[in-house]
């Protein structure tokens, strides 16, 4: 996940860590990056250019391994998707910086069928460049896992796990058969880089096989975007006009994006600490998006 802010200095136990990977040309200059809930990044430049060093550990109750994100960065930087990867270690990667703008909101709005096209063309081509055992995202099996976590954790909205689980329940039933791909599965806006010429995909956590639902309704629920921007995306990527049935699921998908979104927060809430981020806050900000997007569903398909 990303968002919320960083701290405004680096650690001197970061610097120490990030100073002393076998990379640097001359002394680096580190300054922090924000953006990130869960791992920490650093900009760094030395003698011979910018980088960024992303810092993380595996999260076991968020499905995450850094091993695997290692491997599908890889593959993303050989297809041209991400950009390269100089050095990694266990808990470490260290990626050239791009110097570009970073999207948020509006910009993922402006640019959705360039996202479209970007997408899609990831989805096709990643499954023959990566490797290893195959990671399958499901976000309804994720928000399963995540109601038996907060229930053990005794979280603050465990009276709540019942009613979201039943969402979930529903939204997964409104899903249609697609065809399995690769996809990202994060797809934030802040995830999206613009250096004016090309247009850059970063943070692949949660990136394995999927459905293509999950990813464009994460680009639309983290994005706000409209009714019909969200139909002129799919349109984009699927070349061709959704019926009801797949307008139907794509809604759907938006409510369980963002409820997805609200149990990472909650669970990030029981088993996470990083400086400056409020875990609480982020929960109770996401949990009013996806209590509007379930609205929203409700009064044009079904109750829940």
């Amino acid at each position: 996940m990303s968002s919320a802010s960083s701290p405004q200095t680096v650690s001197s136990e970061t610097e120490r860590r990030v100073a002393a990977l076998p990379v640097w040309r001359g002394t680096p200059a580190m300054e922090p990056l924000s953006g990130g809930l869960s791992n920490e990044s650093v900009l760094v430049r030395d003698a011979s250019g910018a980088y960024v060093v992303r810092l993380g550990r595996d999260f076991p109750f968020h499905h995450v391994e850094r091993a695997r994100e290692t491997m599908v960065t890889r593959a993303a930087v050989n297809l041209g998707f991400a950009p390269d990867l100089v050095y990694a270690e266990p808990g470490v990667m260290v990626t050239r910086f791009i110097d570009g703008h970073t999207f948020q909101a509006e910009d993922v709005r402006a640019h959705r069928l360039r996202i479209a096209a970007l997408i899609r063309r990831f989805h096709r081509e990643m499954p023959a460049e990566v490797s290893g055992a195959g990671f399958f995202f499901w976000v309804f099996h994720v928000i399963r896992d995540y109601a038996r976590t907060l229930h053990a954790g005794g979280s603050r909205m465990a009276d709540r796990l019942p009613e979201f689980l039943q969402a979930a329940q529903t939204m997964e039933q409104a899903q249609v058969p697609m065809p399995i791909v690769f996809g990202h599965h994060d797809l934030l806006p802040a995830n999206f880089i613009d250096d004016g010429e090309h247009l850059w995909l970063i943070d692949f956590e949660y990136a394995g096989f999927g459905t293509a639902m999950f990813d464009l309704a994460g680009i639309a629920s983290n994005a706000g975007l409209s009714a019909d921007e969200s139909v002129e995306l799919m349109t984009a990527y699927l070349e061709h006009a959704p019926d009801a049935a797949m307008q139907r699921a794509y809604a759907a998908m938006q409510v369980a994006s963002l409820l997805r979104e609200t149990m990472w927060s909650l669970v990030s809430e029981l088993h996470l600490t990083a400086p400056g981020v409020d875990y609480a806050a982020y929960t109770d900000e996401t949990l009013a998006a996806y209590e509007a997007a379930l609205d929203d569903y409700q009064s044009r398909f079904e109750k829940v």
